[in-house]
């Protein structure tokens, strides 16, 4: 007779279960979303994200040092200016608030930290589209808005190039423009960048779940959507293309995003691309567990450690994720597996 195969051995205890666990989430491989307004002084809640802020240039000196300290190394940082145009000029303005954001933390914690901007106008726009609009000039949609492919691509090298200036290690364009790596790419190595990297959102969906961000960045839409150069959510194979082009034309590090509503697209990709892949453990994501824990109907630790084990699992390299600070404490505290 063929035997009981005891699978259990191997669960018997927390010692054995962790001995031969096949995936394992440091938090070195967190990425924390910062959001830094200007002209702010301390914090702000969130109120669409329970449990996050948006910073002063002075406080998120204080909140990166904590990350640190937990062993997060790596931010991404988000600008909520005060001026607002057509053309996002203080997107990249010298004086802008995540340049300023930059120098400051480069200057305190110089190479301790990995600092990653991200690259689009959608903040900085007064329409809060990822780029420039216009007006189609051409019948059949004569007089109708659109988000000009190519004049946003000038706009997203510049601002790359002025994030480069401030001391950047990572640029992570989100624009979803046509060719947005290759203009970045050409940007900052014309002007002597070779070694600022580029993490691109390769694979960024069309998805209700940026809802939480655009709240907290002030950055919604002021009319239609952004289907037109975001992706659309029925298409994988379409994300594997917009992948492999980002790679072409210089991405170091790709990205999907949302994470776990697209746990296929980051395995498929993983299997492909011999390339880091990141995944955006997006605001929807976040406020859902959130709230749920906030109910007492879930366990909130157990919730973000299966969470992130899934994405991990599935085969991200590096997570995006606003829990970065909350886990990285609970691993410090023994308090996830």
């Amino acid at each position: 007779m063929f035997p009981i195969v005891r699978m259990r051995r191997l669960r018997s205890s927390k010692v054995m279960r962790d001995l031969v666990a096949e995936i394992h989430i440091n938090p070195s491989q967190l990425i924390m979303p910062l959001f830094v307004k200007e002209e702010l002084v301390g914090r702000e809640p969130i109120e669409a994200m329970p449990g996050q802020y948006r910073f002063s240039l002075n406080e998120i000196v204080n909140e990166t040092k904590e990350l640190l300290e937990l062993g997060i190394k790596s931010i991404l940082l988000f600008g909520i200016p005060i001026h607002k145009d057509e053309y996002a000029t203080s997107d990249y303005d010298p004086q802008g608030i995540v340049q300023k954001t930059i120098r400051k933390l480069r200057q305190e914690f110089s190479n301790e930290l990995i600092i990653i901007a991200d690259v689009c106008t959608c903040e900085y726009t007064s329409h809060g589209h990822c780029g420039i609009v216009k007006r189609l000039e051409k019948r059949p949609h004569a007089g109708e808005l659109y988000v000009d492919n190519d004049e946003t691509l000038k706009v997203l090298a510049k601002v790359a190039l002025s994030y480069a200036e401030a001391g950047v290690d990572i640029v992570a364009p989100s624009a979803m423009m046509d060719g947005q790596v290759k203009a970045i790419r050409e940007a900052l190595d014309d002007a002597g960048f070779k070694d600022v990297a580029i993490m691109s959102y390769s694979a960024k969906h069309a998805s209700v779940l940026y809802g939480p961000f655009r709240e907290a960045a002030k950055s919604a839409p002021q009319f239609g959507d952004r289907r037109s150069y975001q992706m659309d959510p029925r298409n994988a194979k379409e994300a594997l293309r917009e992948i492999e082009l980002d790679i072409k034309e210089g991405a170091d590090i790709v990205m999907v995003k949302p994470a776990l509503w697209y746990l296929d697209i980051i395995k498929t990709a993983k299997e492909q691309f011999n390339v880091p892949i990141a995944a955006y453990n997006v605001s929807g994501e976040y406020t859902m567990i959130k709230l749920a824990a906030l109910n007492n109907l879930i366990n909130e630790k157990i919730a973000v450690w299966e969470a992130l084990t899934s994405i991990k699992r599935a085969g991200a390299d590096i997570i995006i994720t606003y829990f970065a600070k909350d886990y990285a404490r609970w691993v410090k505290n023994g308090e996830v597996p």
